[in-house]
């Protein structure tokens, strides 16, 4: 993603690496990532191994795999110079939080956007799915996804428990108050859990799962940039 043409005038800019969710792509965080952008940040995003393509393609894709693809782009900003700020959302979250431990030095800050810590709220799966067109896109996504993904994303989200007491960097966390994907003490479990020092926690009381298209997307989007200026060094 191109930033803005009257920030490359000045200091090198600061990257940003965002991580997108499981079965999901680039359109989940991309408002938010078009924001830095135009707040004069030099934005990454890509689709995890696996993902974006055929059944067969994330059937043989395996939780090592994201992870890895993520790694790779850290690597290629490490090698461009730059703070790097890692923005994660859903199983995204998970893996910046991996990165964050594994690549402390070169991390100036770390988003949790929708973190299933605690994946499943069942009533507010039952409200939202009142919803015929929730309803459709929820059938189609569990016919397009393998048992052994759905397998691997929960083995990540159980191994993700070690990580969270080793985040160390600059740390904000951000929930819908309606998400129906992930439980609410999913946000007070990371708020004692996570023990870095500048901790902050975001409730976007209107949204959903999707945090960067719901209600409070503009508090979210701006929040998430003011934390970021405030964690360089």
């Amino acid at each position: 993603m191109k930033p803005n043409v009257d920030c490359m005038k000045g200091a090198a800019m600061e990257n940003c690496l965002f991580i997108h969710g499981f079965t999901g792509g680039i359109f989940e965080i991309e408002p938010l990532a078009e924001h830095m952008s135009r707040n004069c940040y030099a934005c990454t995003t890509f689709t995890l191994h696996g993902h974006g393509g055929s059944r067969l393609e994330l059937k043989q894709s395996s939780r090592q795999h994201w992870v890895n693809s993520a790694e790779e782009q850290l690597k290629r900003l490490q090698a461009s110079g730059g703070g790097i700020h890692l923005i994660g959302f859903s199983t995204g979250a998970l893996i910046a939080s991996r990165l964050a431990v594994q690549y402390q030095t070169s991390i100036r800050s770390l988003t949790l956007l929708s973190a299933p810590v605690f994946p499943l709220h069942p009533p507010e799966i039952l409200r939202t799915l009142v919803r015929p067109e929730m309803l459709r896109q929820y059938v189609r996504k569990m016919r397009q996804t393998p048992p052994n993904a759905t397998r691997e994303f929960l083995r990540m989200v159980g191994e993700s428990f070690e990580v969270y007491p080793r985040i160390e960097v600059p740390t904000l966390i951000v929930q819908g108050g309606r998400d129906h994907l992930v439980k609410p003490k999913s946000v007070a479990y990371l708020r004692e859990a996570i023990p870095a020092v500048s901790k902050k926690v975001l409730l976007a009381e209107k949204s959903g799962h999707m945090v960067c298209h719901g209600e409070d997307r503009e508090r979210v989007l701006d929040e998430v940039l003011q934390f970021a200026a405030g964690s360089e060094r």
